[in-house]
């Protein structure tokens, strides 16, 4: 195999992603070329001839380091050694199809917005590492969601972009004649056209349907076009091509799923063509069939904000779905009622969360405090039913280690842990070790990835003052990108996500006068890095991010406090790999969950947040920081006093304090207790290893075997139940490739 062939394979499989030695392969034969490509190895790769690429591989080292990144691949693709070849036996015949409108899975594939295509991506990568067969179904967005700018005012601007097929690492589906494949989804008086992408994520597959195809109007082409873009009717039939032909998809590969999962109610349409697909299967009726198509689906809801569940009209709805209507063989009236929480209400909408609720028999929310609201908010459609009986429990959101992992913390792992650390990866007993760190070498890599992290932040900074200043005076740019160097001595922390009203990004800012003595304190000074964005139609948090930029501005603030444009995964990664620590100021209980602080603990940052989401069951008193008590006010305003108070107060009265309190050799060892305590109780139980073991043995195995329980909440009792002998290796992947996919 020549060197062009090996660096195209390891290019194709998104191992590479999550793995830093395939990374490296590619980043030491042209820093720079790496990193304007946005770490994409498909564009790196035709942007370098051929014999430049193979002059590189004449040294020796190189080429053993390709050999052996390819063997580690293809190891990993074969190795039954795994844990789902003894815990996943029914899946392996028969696999998970996981529908979600995004996946976040790395920064050069733009198919996400942000939290929840965060934890799609994750679940994959770390499905695929227990060997765990799922195949994701979501959405090729040929302008992603947008990049984000930030005019002279601070006001946020929208880019779109064009991202052409062959720069990305994806493969066309083709039938067995070699023609790309397609399936067709039937909606009011026409059809669309669905052509199919696939994307290899270690050993499960990501399925990505596209309607730019030839057959299909301009506007059927533009559907796919863009991540929660466009009208009601836009969105409606975004969410009926990835619901109802994500089903086809799956057919037309000759993959027949033994669970459907739901990451939110976006694909809910995929139960309605689950049940049509069974209905056909056994020549039954839509009465007869509901209860076995709803006893294999998974549903895992996210969100308790209003904005963030989809409601159609039911005229609209009814003309889109009138053909599906007629296959299932029901009236409008009884469609309409399985998305309403009052059938019989003709004024009330068509809710995809409902619909979801309706047809799946596993339910779950995403943590504990999130599960207590959502079975209040939900209790109306169990009216009988007392509210801590509610149908609907939880499986808290956790993260993929290996793809948030800092390099020189992934040493630490290996040398405190052993190398085999990521095999006992839920198991509690094996991270005790983590308290015997060497304090000076815990500090020395944080010192050093703080001080990456600032250079990273300074260089970005120039960027985006240079890109400002595009066309104008660049003096004042650069005048400030100089004033804005952060120091790498400094307390640093994050705040990034997401800009919401309810997520109060500006509550930092309630006291100026207070932050300025904070941030500039000769002795203990603090510096704050941002970042986030907002969606193009929400002004509100448009306005938020005005604000912030403004403090940037401020004399007081300039190189104290900055905000890093267009927020994705590699914003996210540096950030969460470098600071010191990591503020979250939800109004509780709002939260569903939040992942970021789970990323920064992993890499020995400290959080800093309201009791609210995973934090509120994370939380000991000796791993991070609360903010206030846990206190819910119905009073917003005076809610969000309370809390800035006590942000300002834990800020100034622990966190500041304990950083800076050092000894003779300037080693801060009360802060430093704190992170490995914090290593030690919160990386095995907030890792998406220890989730996607959850979802295995609570929602996957029993609904592969039709049973119609409820998740349960501790499912580790379920273990030893569901220990399985080693089932023969189900090749599906091998038979979806055998027909020249």
């Amino acid at each position: 195999m020549d060197i062009i062939k090996r660096l195209t394979e390891l290019s194709k499989n998104l191992y590479w992603a999550w793995h830093p030695e395939c990374v490296k392969v590619f980043r030491d034969i042209n820093t720079e070329l790496w990193r304007d490509v946005n770490h994409n190895p498909v564009d790196f790769l035709n942007r370098l001839a051929n014999d430049i690429l193979e002059d590189k591989f004449q040294n020796k080292y190189k080429l053993k380091q390709l050999t052996e990144r390819l063997n580690d691949l293809h190891e990993y693709l074969e190795s039954s050694e795994i844990w789902g070849a003894w815990q996943a036996g029914p899946l392996r015949a028969q696999p998970v199809a996981y529908f979600s409108a995004e996946f976040a899975l790395h920064e050069s594939l733009p198919i996400y917005s942000g939290g929840l295509g965060a934890l799609a991506g994750d679940h994959l990568k770390a499905a695929s590492d227990l060997g765990v067969p799922i195949v994701g179904i979501g959405l090729s967005y040929s302008h992603g969601y947008f990049v984000q700018s930030l005019d002279f005012e601070g006001w946020q601007q929208e880019h779109y972009f064009n991202v052409s097929d062959n720069i990305l690492p994806i493969e066309l589906a083709k039938n067995e004649f070699g023609q790309p494949l397609r399936v067709c989804v039937r909606t009011e008086s026409y059809q669309i056209w669905v052509g199919i992408w696939l994307v290899h994520v270690g050993r499960n597959l990501l399925i990505l349907l596209d309607t730019n195809v030839e057959g299909n109007s301009s506007d059927d082409k533009n559907l796919t076009s863009r991540l929660y873009g466009g009208d009601k009717h836009i969105r409606l039939l975004q969410e009926l091509i990835l619901g109802v032909g994500g089903m086809l998809a799956l057919e037309a590969l000759g993959i027949t799923p033994s669970v459907i999962h739901l990451n939110e109610g976006h694909s809910a349409f995929a139960c309605l063509e689950f049940l049509r697909m069974l209905m056909d299967r056994d020549g039954q009726s839509f009465d007869n069939m509901f209860e076995i198509a709803a006893s294999q689906i998974v549903f895992t809801t996210h969100t308790a904000v209003a904005a963030g569940h989809d409601e159609f009209d039911p005229e609209l709805l009814v003309k889109v779905l009138n053909p599906l209507i007629t296959q299932l063989g029901i009236s409008e009236n009884r469609l309409l009622g399985l998305g309403r929480v009052d059938p019989e209400d003709e004024k009330e909408n068509f809710s995809m969360t409902v619909l979801a609720m309706k047809m799946s028999r596993y339910r779950n929310a995403v943590s504990f405090l999130h599960c207590r609201l959502t079975r209040a908010i939900w209790n109306k459609l169990w009216p009988t039913t007392s509210q801590y009986d509610v149908p609907i429990n939880y499986i808290t959101n956790g993260v993929h280690i290996s793809t948030w992992l800092a390099e020189p913390m992934a040493k630490l792992y290996n040398k405190y842990l052993g190398p085999k650390w990521k095999a006992a990866i839920d198991d509690p007993e094996s991270w005790t070790s983590m308290e015997s760190i060497d304090d000076i070498e815990l500090w020395e890599k944080n010192s050093q990835l703080r001080a990456h992290l600032v250079d990273y932040i300074d260089r970005t900074v120039q960027k985006q003052e240079k890109a400002r200043a595009e066309g104008k005076e660049s003096e004042t740019a650069n005048e400030y990108a100089r004033q804005a160097k952060l120091n790498p001595a400094v307390l640093t922390i994050g705040i990034a996500r997401r800009f919401a009203r309810y997520k109060r990004m500006d509550l930092l800012f309630k006291d100026p006068a207070r932050l300025e003595r904070l941030v500039n304190n000769s002795e203990r000074p603090v510096q704050f890095i941002f970042a986030g964005k907002a969606h193009p139609q929400d002004t509100d948090a448009k306005h938020v991010i005005q604000m912030v930029f403004r403090f940037t501005r401020d004399p007081r603030f300039i190189g104290k406090i900055v905000f890093i444009e267009n927020y994705d995964i590699n914003v996210c990664r540096h950030l969460v790999q470098g600071v010191d620590a990591w503020i979250n100021v939800p109004r509780r209980p709002l939260e569903a969950c939040g992942t970021s602080g789970q990323k920064v603990a992993m890499n020995g940052g400290l959080n800093i947040s309201v009791l609210d989401g995973w934090w509120a069951q994370a939380y000991d008193g000796a791993n991070g920081f609360a903010i206030g008590k846990g206190s819910e006010h119905s009073n917003l305003d005076h809610q969000d006093y309370v809390d800035a108070e006590a942000l300002y107060d834990v800020l100034e009265n622990e966190v500041v304090p304990l950083f800076y309190n050092r000894n003779e050799d300037g080693i801060p060892h009360g802060w430093v207790a704190r992170q490995k305590h914090a290593l030690r109780t919160l990386t095995w139980r907030f890792s998406a290893q220890r989730m996607v073991m959850d979802y295995t043995l609570s929602c996957y195995l029993p609904a592969a075997g039709g049973l119609t329980s409820s998740v349960t909440a501790d499912v580790r009792l379920l273990k030893e139940a569901f220990k399985l002998p080693d089932f023969a290796r189900q090749p599906w992947i091998e038979e979806v490739k055998s027909k020249n996919v």
